[in-house]
């Protein structure tokens, strides 16, 4: 089948949030064909171009989330109301009932009214053009200030000054640009099987589009809640601001499981979180994500134990880590086992990664003393921090491999992919109960509470004297591990999950040879197969359309090619050579 992939800041770009995942999942179902619909969240990252693609993409289109330009159009009358009244009604649905309150399943009505000024943008964009200049407009942030200013609209809503309205807006704009792109004509989103958004948020507004438009099911797979996410990054935002945005986001997160036909959360976390937001229990399968067993096999399988005395902590050094309970527990740890040592390995994630590591490295020299074997050798700190890739840590494998106990001490952690890794190594692990470390760790190691030190210490203490039950919890966390949290178990479930979705869609168009006949099984699910009778000249209708509109679709003036170099919407026919940044084998610009 012909599967359209929708990634937001990931998949094929080389430092993409998701797109080792994406590409797992396209290198392991090669009997599918793929189709990469891409949004971008940087130049940066545009230029460092794209991770080898495998044969089976076919073509790769890319758009710009952080720029975009006016495709010129100036409205007329009738388009300027068309566009008051469906923004004005998006704006009026996030100040409605408890939009700006915490996520919970939105009224019916609530729901409808979001959704029709969302669909009726996207009509707007098609038919007329110049949606991203509409969306920079006075008209907007007039719409924005009216639904402010309504009965019944939020206290926080209610106090928004011309800073916070014209904030939100810029950010709706900015969110909204899919609205205005050229994807969803017959020979794009509206040529596939299936739609697959690997994330929430704007990378699902193009398959709600597709399921708008042209009826495609529609899949979202969320390994971390989109909507849990502007949670924890919108707080340094105003109060009308925060409340605005947690409107718009936790309706669109409705809507777009409103609209999906599965959902695959990664875990029970993001599962709770989805019902909470109004997800259909009926439509939620849980997917654990793949993660390669191989690279970890040598040290899970070795009989060489490690160092009995040490700790190992791996993962990306940020304040959510909470490091700082970490070294106030190993405090703990070294009154009572007095030779353990701490490794941290890890580095700092951005500036402020950089700031939190040297706050811990300071900490760490004021808790522990350097200590020496006798008066004329050097001192050494029984805290280390390091990072992989040098001559003690090559590989990731071997910073697991340093240590008899693995510890995890965030106080925020979506899907714990560190703990697994040390699962997969077959070490006896403690953790806090955040996020989905509980399900993950499924009985194979010790749990305490965050931001508890004398608990984490007590819990590593425990183990650290304990041999027997160190290997006893790191063989059963290795079996776990393999059993449930592998590659092959992700392409397994999404490849049942794809023929289950098509299975139950009806068919969407009929294909007709040169005679206009309708050819019976021209275009089966599972059997996209080069062959001369695939390649005959077909055309495609609407099911139950007439003879005569079985010609090439005409693209609207505005959503099509008029604003497609303005937005810079790229276009890569892939052929079976992989390619790698603006280098394709076949590249066109435009539609």
């Amino acid at each position: 089948m012909r599967i359209g992939l929708l990634t937001e800041s990931g998949y094929p770009y080389v430092n993409g949030d998701t797109g080792l995942w994406c590409d797992r999942l396209v290198r392991g179902l090669q009997q599918h064909e793929f189709d990469i619909y891409a949004l971008s969240r940087s130049e940066r990252q545009e230029d460092e171009g794209w991770v080898p693609l495998p044969p089976q993409v076919s073509r790769v289109r890319t758009a710009p989330l952080w720029m975009a330009e006016g495709d010129g159009v100036v409205y007329g009358r009738r388009a300027r109301r068309r566009f008051a009244e469906c923004y004005g009604e998006l704006a009026a649905a996030l100040c409605e009932g408890d939009a700006g309150q915490a996520p919970g399943e939105p009224w019916a009505a609530e729901a409808d009214r979001f959704a029709g000024a969302l669909y009726g943008l996207a009509e707007l964009a098609r038919d007329v053009g110049g949606l991203v200049g509409a969306l920079r407009s006075e008209a907007a942030v007039r719409a924005l200030e009216r639904a402010c200013r309504a009965p019944g609209a939020p206290r926080t809503a209610r106090e928004a000054r011309v800073p916070e309205l014209l904030a939100v807006a810029a950010h709706l704009e900015r969110v909204l640009r899919p609205l205005s792109l050229d994807w969803y004509e017959d020979e794009g989103l509206g040529s596939v099987d299936l739609c697959h958004a690997a994330s929430g948020g704007p990378a699902a507004l193009p398959g709600l589009l597709a399921r708008h438009f042209a009826d495609v099911p529609l899949l979202v797979t969320e390994y971390g809640v989109r909507l849990r996410t502007h949670y924890l990054t919108a707080t340094k935002a105003a109060p009308p601001v925060r409340t605005l945005l947690t409107a718009f986001h936790g309706r669109l997160a409705a809507e777009t499981y409103r609209r999906a036909t599965i959902v695959t959360p990664g875990n029970a976390h993001a599962r709770r979180w989805q019902e909470r937001c109004g997800a259909d229990r009926d439509k939620l399968r849980t997917v654990y994500p793949g993660m390669e067993a191989a690279p970890f096999a040598e040290v899970g399988e070795s009989p060489v134990c490690a160092d009995p005395d040490t700790l190992v902590w791996v993962g990306r050094v940020e304040p959510a880590k909470d490091l700082v309970s970490l070294l106030h527990a190993f405090a703990e740890i070294r009154k009572e086992e007095p030779t353990t040592r701490l490794r941290i390995v890890g580095a700092p994630s951005g500036a402020e990664g950089a700031v939190y590591l040297g706050h811990c490295e300071a900490l760490a020299a004021q808790l522990f003393l350097d200590e020496a074997d006798g008066p004329h050798a050097v001192g050494d700190n029984p805290v280390s921090f390091e990072e992989v890739g040098g001559p003690e840590l090559p590989a990731l494998a071997d910073a697991y491999a340093a240590g008899a106990v693995t510890v995890l001490s965030s106080v925020v952690e979506g899907f714990p992919v560190g703990l697994v890794e040390a699962m997969l190594c077959g070490r006896a692990t403690v953790s806090t109960d955040v996020g989905a470390v509980v399900e993950v760790i499924g009985g194979t190691g010790l749990v305490v509470p965050p931001r508890n030190p004398q608990a984490l210490a007590e819990a590593c203490v425990a183990l650290l004297r304990d041999p027997e039950r160190r290997a006893r919890l790191g063989a059963a966390a290795r079996a776990r591990a393999l059993e449930l949290f592998t590659v092959e178990q992700n392409i397994t479930a999404f490849h049942g999950i794809y023929l289950d979705i098509v299975a139950r869609t009806p068919v969407r168009r009929i294909v007709l040879d040169d005679s206009g006949e309708p050819l019976p099984f021209a275009a089966p699910a599972e059997s996209r197969v080069p062959g001369s009778w695939t390649e005959r000249d077909v055309r495609v209708v609407a099911a139950g359309g007439p003879g005569w509109a079985a010609g090439p679709p005409v693209r609207a003036a505005s959503a099509g090619a008029s604003s497609a170099k303005a937005s810079s919407v790229r276009t890569f026919s892939v052929g079976t050579s992989s390619v790698r940044g603006a280098t394709p084998v076949t590249a066109t610009e435009g539609a």
